[in-house]
């Protein structure tokens, strides 16, 4: 009888002491989330990434509960507001939405505030980023093959705008230049408005840029669009030709991408609901249609998938830096 009191007794208090560890905040993960979540974006409002992370946090409003916070932190390549992330709490109510450059500054800096396959949890990829390269109304180039010839017929005089030295606009043109055998001048902006408006205003040839930002500038006839940096036609520029259908360039593809991270030691299940949540969003034949209107191409994955898409897009971008040695001031 007194063995079996003490049996009793220990199996009720094994019971209460594992309830109240399950209810410590680290182990509270069927509660998540249960108050406001903030998604850092590293880049200014009104940009692709800005855009992607704002309809990416109205459906987990719907999804989750809870109210979704996007947070602007601009500066240095995007570093100032990964870094935010990769030194918070790993409880999920800090999260990041950010572009290609996670793939892309490793490689141009030597010293960098943050490592992302330590201190990041990718969650799923949310869109593949076409570009589309334009040249100014003066132009005769409607092509790829006529802009390459016009390319080679001018050469100190023909320039390409991009959004700064080691940024994506930089990179993929440098691709170009690479594939085609010409040398377009680079011209670095601070940004995508100045450098979209001095092709328009005839002070540069060309760029290359996101459809969604140069799309009004192609409808009002102020720049042409000659070939989209996707390996395939996009559906927002039927008409406009991707790079590589010109047999010289096939093979050429370049790509920008928007994920969704959080902090590194992220428990599984607040993962797991994020991705679902995510996953489930991107999928959704309305916020498609909305996406594939601005050229992005909704392409969510698990998070083991889109950490090797990642290191995939890391390799293929050091390799552009390396042939085209591209450096920046540090």
């Amino acid at each position: 009888m007194r063995k079996r009191l003490h049996v009793a007794l220990y199996k009720v208090s094994t019971a209460v002491a594992v309830s109240m560890l399950l209810s410590e905040p680290g182990f509270a993960q069927d509660a998540y989330p249960n108050q406001p979540i903030k998604i850092i974006v590293p880049f200014s409002a009104a940009g692709g990434t800005d855009i992607t992370a704002r309809l990416l946090g109205e459906h987990l409003r719907g999804a989750l509960g809870q109210s979704v916070i996007i947070d602007n932190r601009p500066g240095n390549a995007g570093m100032i507001g990964t870094r935010v992330v990769a030194k918070a709490a790993p409880d999920g109510y800090t999260l990041l939405v950010a572009s290609g450059e996670m793939a892309v500054n490793p490689h141009l800096y030597k010293v960098m505030p943050y490592d992302w396959e330590k201190d990041l949890a990718p969650i799923t990829n949310l869109v593949n980023v076409a570009s589309v390269i334009v040249v100014n109304a003066d132009v005769p180039a409607r092509n790829v093959q006529e802009l390459i010839a016009y390319a080679k017929a001018n050469p100190k005089t023909v320039s390409y705008g991009s959004t700064g030295a080691g940024g994506m606009t930089h990179l993929g043109m440098e691709l170009f230049n690479k594939m085609a055998g010409v040398q377009v001048n680079h011209v670095p902006y601070k940004g995508a408005a100045q450098q979209l408006a001095d092709v328009a205003g005839r002070h540069v040839t060309m760029t290359l840029s996101s459809i969604g930002a140069t799309l009004p500038l192609i409808e009002g006839g102020k720049v042409k669009a000659v070939a989209v940096t996707s390996i395939a036609r996009v559906s927002t520029l039927p008409n406009v030709p991707a790079v590589a259908e010109y047999p010289p360039m096939a093979g050429y593809e370049f790509i920008n991408f928007f994920g969704f991270y959080a902090p590194a030691g992220t428990p599984d299940p607040v993962m797991r609901k994020l991705n679902a949540a995510a996953v489930q969003a991107f999928r959704t034949p309305e916020l498609g249609a909305k996406l594939r209107d601005l050229g992005f191409e909704p392409s969510p994955n698990t998070p083991e998938q889109f950490r090797e898409f990642v290191r995939m897009k890391s390799k293929q971008f050091a390799k552009i830096i390396v042939d085209a040695n591209v450096q920046i001031d540090q």
